[in-house]
């Protein structure tokens, strides 16, 4: 997510708008997402009578709408310009429970793709400019393509959660390659772009995942400092607050909509901004 002026993070008046996300790969067909308009009505008046003026009247948006969730993100300090973390030179994945960042920025991240897909996810990423990181497990990514891609339009990016969801520590090189190579290939075939991230299912592995992750295309392997469920942020330390390069994970739920919001809100009470783990990760 690019710098941006302290800003309110949410949309202005509806448009509409056709954006077209690139295929990295030659030969593929750009993908747009038409953004709707929201027409109103246009008043009548009697050609001999002049129109009486009204007093305007706010209405207030209906709590649950996507207009109440986007009026309900805070507005956020200006982001910084990013500085990308360093990465060793090594024959393994660097793995990493938090970025090590002093900047003043947390990532939302969002896990597995085969639960629920909440309908008004891609406009709300869109409209209130969201930075997310989608962690798919391929199989939901095949099944469910053109929604992700929604999101990927509205500014999100696909990465790696392997094939099955199952727990790769104490699995042979083999079997955990597989999982995360297979994985890596059908997401790059989908979406245009090989996953240079990976989450291992349950935050499950061993050195071995590492290196399997590694040489299937991943720089990091992705755990996480904080859970967001049906709209609660849970900290896994006992501060209790976002610090600066946290990871907050959260799912493909029927609540996804109330824990994006807790997410934004979180961030923004410890005074940070949200921005793309890809951005920090290079």
């Amino acid at each position: 997510m690019s710098a941006t002026p302290a800003r309110r993070i949410l949309a202005v008046v509806p448009v509409v708008a056709l954006l077209v996300l690139s295929a990295c790969t030659a030969g593929r067909t750009p993908h747009a997402r038409q953004i709707t308009v929201a027409h109103q009505p246009v008043p009548s008046a009697s050609p001999s009578t002049a129109p009486s003026v009204s007093p305007s009247v706010t209405v207030r948006p209906r709590p649950g709408s996507l207009d109440w969730y986007v009026s309900q993100v805070p507005t956020f300090p200006e982001a910084p310009p990013p500085q990308p973390v360093p990465l060793p030179a090594t024959g393994a994945a660097q793995f990493w429970h938090r970025l090590p960042t002093d900047q003043k920025v947390a990532f939302i991240t969002i896990d597995d793709g085969g639960l629920a897909r909440p309908p008004e996810v891609a406009d709300f990423v869109w409209r209130a400019h969201i930075p997310v990181t989608m962690f798919l497990n391929s199989p939901a990514a095949e099944e469910h393509t053109d929604y992700f891609r929604q999101i990927m339009v509205a500014g999100g990016v696909v990465e790696n959660h392997t094939i099955t969801h199952t727990s790769l520590a104490g699995r042979s090189y083999d079997r955990q390659k597989h999982e995360i190579c297979g994985a890596a290939d059908t997401l790059e075939a989908l979406y245009g772009k090989r996953p240079t991230l990976f989450r291992p299912p349950f935050g499950e592995h061993d050195s071995t995942t590492l290196k399997a992750a590694h040489d299937c295309g991943a720089k990091a392997v992705l755990h996480w400092t904080e859970t967001v469920h049906e709209g609660k942020v849970r900290y896994q330390t006992p501060e209790k607050v976002v610090r600066p390069g946290d990871v907050l994970l959260m799912h493909f739920r029927p609540a996804l909509m109330d824990d994006l919001l807790a997410a934004l809100k979180a961030i923004h009470r410890a005074g940070l901004t949200p921005a793309l783990l890809e951005d920090y990760v290079r």
